[in-house]
């Protein structure tokens, strides 16, 4: 009985401490998404709200209004499952100290009940009659043998209840830690719940006052919409000719680029890259991403977006995010520059430039700065909209660039 109550003791800590283990991975993958959406609500503030004297338009304050709540819903259901982790955990760690207690309180009674027993026949002659009693030299031997087992045994007792104490002391510690830990997440989601409500009515009354304007808001939408269609239908057509070039070139014909033995180079390396691309900006954040997706105040109209949308501080650098060749620096009428450069029978592009280093024609190297990001005096909003394509076929962005 007392083998099977022991042993399920000892498959109960290993199972505690199996969950326990598993909790604590889960607890750091959630702290460092919390640590990585206070860096972009910090990055929002930074970027999109530093100049607060300057007026933005209506939508695009409402635009980046509407990012920053989506960032701070996420930063509350990342705090609430720590939380609720935490419960877990802490729970665990009760039932833990419970146990351990147990055996503690079980090794100090036999601890007690031993040193009873040895201290009545702890005088040396109880123990030199004990040993002369022996009827041979074999049990005599057995019991001098019997004397310091006992000994190394109560040795080995009082150093498990050292241990085990220390290890209850470990456990209340980070049990205290634990509770600590919970109460700050949960003073810090009520502060981000009454920010997110303050921010919600902020947002609330700005569309109040764009729908008031009812028809030129989906009118604003839709031209802005219509003019990224035409430079995407431009970017397109650039490629298309760049392709055709590339197969007149080596006598062939085709919808893909016929590459020479350089450009396969550049092109398999751009592969074997894919996630681990620099930033084409050596600060920025995400505001818009890949493919369609509804408006961020008009959710009942879709947009499509052939990359991703970074914003970024004024006057910053635009940087080639890998080695290749200018192949075409696009000025549509009515927008700024973009700038596509080609890696083997990959494309990347980067609209919206408000000045451009870089010729048709240039040899690029990664990191290598090929223009300056336009600023919106309108908006008050530096951003570049990034592309990666694979011949014609937008690709996501987020799939070739760390961390992005």
């Amino acid at each position: 009985m007392q083998f099977r109550v022991g042993y399920l003791l000892v498959f109960l800590c290993f199972f505690g401490n199996s969950i326990a283990q598993s909790n604590t991975n889960r607890q750091q993958e959630l702290e460092a998404q919390r640590k990585r959406l206070q860096s972009e609500i910090k990055q929002i503030n930074q970027l999109l709200y530093s100049n607060i004297k300057k007026k933005k338009s209506v939508l695009s304050e409402v635009e980046d209004l509407d990012l920053k709540l989506n960032k701070r819903r996420s930063l509350i259901r990342i705090n609430n499952s720590q939380v609720n982790l935490l419960t877990k955990r802490i729970n665990i760690n009760i039932r833990n100290i419970d146990l351990q207690r147990k055996e503690l309180n079980e090794l100090k009674a036999d601890y007690a009940r031993m040193i009873q027993n040895s201290y009545k026949s702890k005088s040396a002659e109880n123990r030199l009659m004990f040993l002369f009693a022996s009827e041979n030299f074999l049990q005599l031997f057995k019991r001098i043998q019997y004397l310091k087992q006992y000994t190394a045994y109560r040795k080995k007792q009082g150093e498990a209840i050292s241990e085990k104490t220390l290890l209850l002391q470990e456990l209340n510690k980070n049990l205290l830690t634990q509770k600590t830990q919970k109460e700050a997440l949960i003073v810090e989601n009520k502060k981000e719940q009454q920010v997110l409500s303050k921010e919600r009515k902020s947002q609330e009354k700005m569309i109040r006052t764009l729908r008031k304007k009812g028809k030129s808001l989906a009118v604003q939408i839709s031209r802005k919409e219509k003019k990224a269609a035409e430079i995407n239908r431009e970017i397109d057509r650039l490629i298309k000719e760049a392709i055709a070039a590339s197969n007149r070139a080596a006598g062939k014909r085709g919808s893909v680029f016929s590459l020479t033995p350089e450009l396969q180079l550049i092109a398999d390396n751009f592969q074997a890259n894919k996630g681990r691309l620099p930033w084409p900006l050596e600060k920025g954040l995400v505001i818009q991403n890949f493919g369609k997706q509804p408006h961020p105040v008009v959710k009942t109209t879709m947009i499509q977006s052939n990359g991703v949308t970074i914003a970024t501080t004024p006057n910053a650098n635009v940087r080639a995010v890998f080695e290749g060749e200018v192949m075409s620096i696009l000025r549509y009428k009515g927008s700024n520059p973009t700038v596509l450069i080609r890696h083997g029978n990959f494309i990347t592009a980067y609209k919206n430039l408000g000045k451009v280093y870089v010729k048709k024609g240039d040899k690029i190297t990664a990191k290598q700065e090929i223009g300056e990001v336009f600023t919106n005096k309108q908006t008050n909003k530096t951003s570049l909209q990034f592309c990666v394509f694979v011949e014609q076929t937008p690709q996501n962005p987020k799939s070739w660039i760390y961390g992005m």
